[in-house]
């Protein structure tokens, strides 16, 4: 196996604003000051109602193409990593692959919560490995403001929309993926829950809405926050001890975009100066899948990750799912 490497990456937000004085001027019960100091988010992006997921992780993708140097017809999979799709079916990938006109790509989407894009470049080095595929295109694309209840001050105020992608091929040099690492806890996914849509709640009724099953759940937030911060912690140092690294030598930390306080928590916890955390949260906000994929997008593209420098992607989401990737650039 000659290993699996990045070609390109890409990222969109939508042009739509959403800042925390916005949400005051909703009615919302809360303040720029209380959100910011305790999440970290000071705006989010929002997509017009015309626009679906794949219309997001298309123009992610025409960015990641165009520095790939790849023409859409060169891709021989597509996988989408998202908790809202355009449709239950077909995938979003699909919708994507139509408007890529890529009909000699395979495309399905991966359900992974916050977790997506990790899952999906695991996803994808397997087909590598096995020689099955050549190059593939691994898009987080997610419309996380149309799941949610905006008199919900507890979650209303942490997301937004976005798409960021990947492009990954065989080789060895260039940006190499040294190691990807996934998990997964179903007995305790109830934690973070988008109930509604699902075989247990279709029909869609005035009950089902009634009482909330279609807006996303939090429940226990700060037991979720304990569990998400012990789980990337654990994450970052499995890839780095796979990988016979030292933490402290690890250039960027680019975690899932969720809290700035998680940050925070994961530095103390692994004696690394918060420095070395690449944040993209106080302008978009938790895009779930996407978080991560847009960040490091923006890190390549704004020059922070430099020729041989190690990144670690650490990702936890609901599911409850948990990961990381390791990427020497």
């Amino acid at each position: 196996m000659n290993g699996v490497k990045i070609l390109g990456t890409g990222s969109y937000v939508p042009p739509k604003v959403l800042s925390n004085f916005d949400l005051q001027k909703m009615g919302l019960d809360t303040t720029d000051e209380w959100i910011s100091q305790r999440t970290g988010v000071r705006e989010r992006r929002i997509a017009d109602p015309d626009i679906a997921t794949s219309d997001l992780a298309f123009e992610a993708s025409l960015k990641a193409l165009e520095m790939a140097n790849l023409a859409a017809q060169d891709l021989d999979m597509i996988i989408i990593a998202t908790i809202t799709p355009d449709t239950c079916c077909p995938a979003a990938a699909n919708w994507l692959q139509a408007k890529l006109d890529t009909p000699q790509a395979i495309t399905f989407d991966i359900t992974a919560a916050c977790s997506g894009f990790i899952f999906g470049l695991n996803v994808a080095t397997q087909y590598l490995k096995t020689g099955y595929c050549k190059h593939i295109l691994v898009v987080a694309a997610e419309v996380m403001t149309r799941t949610l209840n905006w008199k919900d001050r507890t979650t209303c105020i942490l997301w937004g929309d976005g798409a960021g992608a990947a492009i990954v091929t065989r080789g060895k040099g260039g940006h190499q993926i040294l190691s990807t690492h996934i998990h997964t806890d179903g007995k305790n996914g109830q934690d973070l829950l988008l109930p509604g849509g699902g075989s247990k709640t279709t029909p869609i009724s005035h009950e089902s809405v009634d009482k909330g099953l279609h807006t996303l759940n939090m429940i226990e937030a700060n037991a979720s926050f304990r569990v998400a911060v012990r789980h990337f912690v654990e994450s970052i140092r499995e890839a780095a001890e796979y990988n016979k690294i030292a933490v402290k030598d690890i250039d960027w930390f680019i975690p899932h975009q969720a809290n700035l306080r998680m940050f925070q928590s994961m530095a103390k916890s692994l004696k690394v100066p918060m420095e070395k955390f690449y944040v993209t949260l106080h302008k978009y906000g938790n895009i779930s899948s996407a978080s991560c994929a847009i960040a490091l997008d923006e890190a390549v593209r704004d020059g922070s990750i430099q020729k041989a420098h190690i990144v670690c992607l650490p990702v936890f989401g609901g599911g409850l799912t948990w990961g990381s990737a390791l990427i020497k650039w």
